[in-house]
Parts: C-alpha cells; structure tokens; sequence
C-alpha cells in the first residue's frame, strides 16, 4: 500500500501534485503556466458542474456580449476545455466528440482572449493557447500518477493522430490500435 502524503494547504497539494506531473510528463512549464494551472485546480474542485455547460455556445455567446463579459467567458471557456481535455477525458465520448475538440475550442479561446485582455494579461493567455496540448498533457500524467490509465487506447491513436500530443504518445499500445486488434485477433 502506498503512503499517503499530505500538505498543509491545498495550495501546496495542487502545487505537488503538477510538479509531479510535469516531471512524469517529461515537460516544463514556465513559472506563469505552472501557476494558472494549479490556481485553475483550485478554482474548479469545488465546481463538479463544469462539464454540464454546452462550450461551443458559451464560446459563440461571449463575442455577443460587451469586451468586459467577453473575456471571463472566454476564460471559463479555455480553463473548462483545458480540465475537461487533461483531467475528465472521457467526457469527450460521452458528448459524442475527440479530446481534440476541447483541445481546439480551448485554444480558441485563450487566443480570442489574448486579443481582447489588458497588455499585462495578453502575453499569459496567448502563451496558454500555444501550451495548450504540454497543459493537457501534465492534467492526463496527473490523473495516471495512480497506475490508472487516463486514456483508453482508442482516445490515446486519436488523440496522438490530432495533437502529436505527448501523453497519448506513451499510452499508445505497442504498435498502435491497429496491431492491439490484430494481436487479438491471432489468438482466437
């Protein structure tokens, strides 16, 4: 049984938590990408009701309202694309889509904001958007750090195929989807 580690605040849990996973990931984040990451954690843990918003409407809703309204719109919309892409895959097939939606959308997002935000933000979420798949792929190292995988071997070929993502790289069967299926098929 493996040892349970606590931190004092859930600050320094999140903070741990995608340390690791950047270093399982084999990916570094600047100090800005790794902050926004676990502050995003600590903001949506206790909002279990992300995944029940349609994101390409509140996408296409935000250019609808004033510049001020637009921008946290578009940041709810990236910062629930990204959770949704790293952390809650199989939400992609629930709603009938790839990851690489979210992944796409999210971007979007970030970038439409990077042009609508202050200067001193701008650079943050334009460097979101170009992250975007690295972000992921720490939030998908992140919910495998307990030897489960985050993604079945379908999602990882098609999320490989969309993004080149690292993550779905090393959960690809050896040989890809393709030979898993003609391994099994050569023992029956």
């Amino acid at each position: 049984m493996q040892n349970i580690v606590t931190y004092p605040t859930s600050l320094a849990q999140w903070q741990a938590l995608i340390s690791e996973a950047t270093v399982g990931a084999h990916i570094r984040l600047n100090e800005d990408l790794e902050s926004y990451l676990v502050f995003l954690l600590m903001r949506f843990s206790t909002k279990p009701e992300i995944a029940q918003s349609v994101l390409a409407i509140d996408f296409l809703s935000a250019f609808d309202d004033n510049v001020a309204d637009r921008s946290g719109q578009l940041q709810q919309v990236g910062d629930k694309c990204l959770l949704l892409a790293g952390l809650f895959p199989g939400r992609a097939e629930r709603k009938h889509v790839r990851i690489s939606y979210f992944i796409h959308l999210g971007r979007s997002a970030y970038s439409s904001l990077s042009y609508v935000s202050t200067p001193s933000w701008a650079g943050l979420f334009n460097d979101l958007s170009a992250a975007f798949v690295p972000l992921t792929d720490v939030l998908l190292t992140a919910r495998s750090l307990n030897q489960v995988p985050a993604l079945t071997p379908l999602q990882a070929e098609e999320l490989y195929s969309d993004t080149k993502s690292s993550a779905a790289r090393r959960a690809l069967p050896e040989g890809g989807v393709l030979g898993m299926i003609n391994q099994k098929n050569r023992k029956i």
